[in-house]
């Protein structure tokens, strides 16, 4: 068994297990708030937007030439994580923390919250973010560390504010980077079947 896979493993385990404590880790989660995390957090929120993401990504790879190839894989990779997360959140439909009054939510934050589609289960967010760590590891390998921490802060933020419960956005988390890697693996295989012709 290779490292990546041993890393998948512990991931859903690690999800199976917190769903027992969802509810303690989001309770105790939102003891330790105060405004200066909130700040934090809240910057983290509007700059991990769907647009920013997108735009900012995009930019990325089209700073070289050589990097275009990559932009068709990370818009899938995008584009795939939006329509699972849709299909599993109208599937499941797994009411958020604070709609479960479990834990109170920033008037500023929960507007956003209550489209009828946005349910809880997995963490749309965190799709986004961790289904694009493949594709940056492929083509920019330095940054991929700096994109992981972010993306870590960007699954905690969600649980911070109570928008997610820690299922959700290990849930996510996974689905998210194991889209990039499909999308990534069959690249690899589309061009080594074109260089054997």
């Amino acid at each position: 068994m290779n490292k990546k896979s041993l890393i998948i493993i512990l991931i859903i385990l690690l999800g199976i297990v917190s769903l027992y404590f969802d509810s303690e880790i989001s309770k105790g989660i939102s003891l330790i708030r105060n405004n200066f995390l909130n700040e934090v957090f809240l910057g983290i929120t509007f700059i991990s937007s769907e647009l920013i993401i997108f735009f900012f990504l995009t930019s990325l790879f089209l700073i070289k030439d050589h990097k275009r190839k990559y932009l068709l894989p990370l818009w899938v990779s995008l584009g795939l994580s939006v329509i699972i997360s849709f299909i599993l959140k109208i599937s499941i439909q797994r009411l958020r923390p604070f709609q479960q009054e479990m834990v109170s939510i920033l008037p500023i934050l929960e507007k956003a919250s209550h489209l009828i589609w946005n349910f809880s289960f997995p963490s749309f967010q965190a799709m986004l973010v961790f289904c694009a760590i493949p594709v940056i590891s492929k083509e920019f390998p330095k940054f991929k560390y700096i994109w992981i921490i972010f993306a870590g802060l960007v699954a905690l933020s969600r649980v911070y504010f109570g928008l997610h419960f820690l299922s959700d956005v290990i849930a996510g988390s996974l689905i998210g980077y194991l889209i990039g890697a499909f999308v990534i693996n069959r690249k690899a295989l589309q061009e080594f079947s074109f260089k054997k012709k």
